[in-house]
């Protein structure tokens, strides 16, 4: 009977705590989609301030922090923290450049809110994604890896502090 009872209490300890890590799972990953989608909506309308004298459309805001999240997760793999900046760019890319055409057919094809429009631009696929764009994203994931590795350490004291151009120290040096 003891033995029962102290495998009930052990089992129920197991599952209080898988549950309290889910949940604080669950939390940091929703500030971390608040945060970047806000930082990636403004960055966008600033981006739209002098190309279009416009604001970048508000449904960016929940996209951005889709993809900065993303790119967190893929980040904390240590298997793919591991790899080199480039290989890390390269994945980065590719997984924004998809989220951006999947969110553009919906949005701009599907619906017809056409919030962008790459039909202009060479190198475009239906106007959804373009070249110019995916080598924008290579470009931006060593900053989104480290802005969420910074906002893991600012707010819950996770990982190592470090600058922002020390990723790019490691793509320019293929490390």
């Amino acid at each position: 009977m003891y033995k029962q009872l102290s495998r009930e209490r052990v089992m129920s300890q197991i599952v209080t705590k898988t549950a309290k890590r889910q949940k604080t799972w669950l939390v940091h990953v929703f500030w971390l989609w608040l945060i970047t989608g806000g930082v990636y909506y403004i960055i966008e309308g600033l981006w739209h301030i002098p190309t279009n004298g416009g604001w970048g459309n508000i449904a960016m805001a929940p996209i951005g922090g889709l993809c900065g999240v993303l790119i967190g997760m893929m980040n904390e793999n240590t298997k793919f923290a591991r790899k080199k900046m480039i290989v890390q760019a390269v994945y980065g890319a590719a997984l924004l450049v998809l989220i951006e055409f999947i969110c553009g057919y919906i949005m701009n094809i599907v619906l017809g809110m056409n919030v962008w429009d790459y039909s202009a631009l060479p190198f475009n696929f239906m106007g959804q994604i373009s070249l110019r764009f995916a080598i924008l994203w290579f470009l931006f994931t060593p900053f989104i890896i480290w802005f969420d590795d910074f906002l893991r350490h600012r707010l819950w004291n996770e990982g190592k502090k470090y600058p922002w151009y020390q990723n790019y120290i490691k793509l320019i040096k293929l490390q």
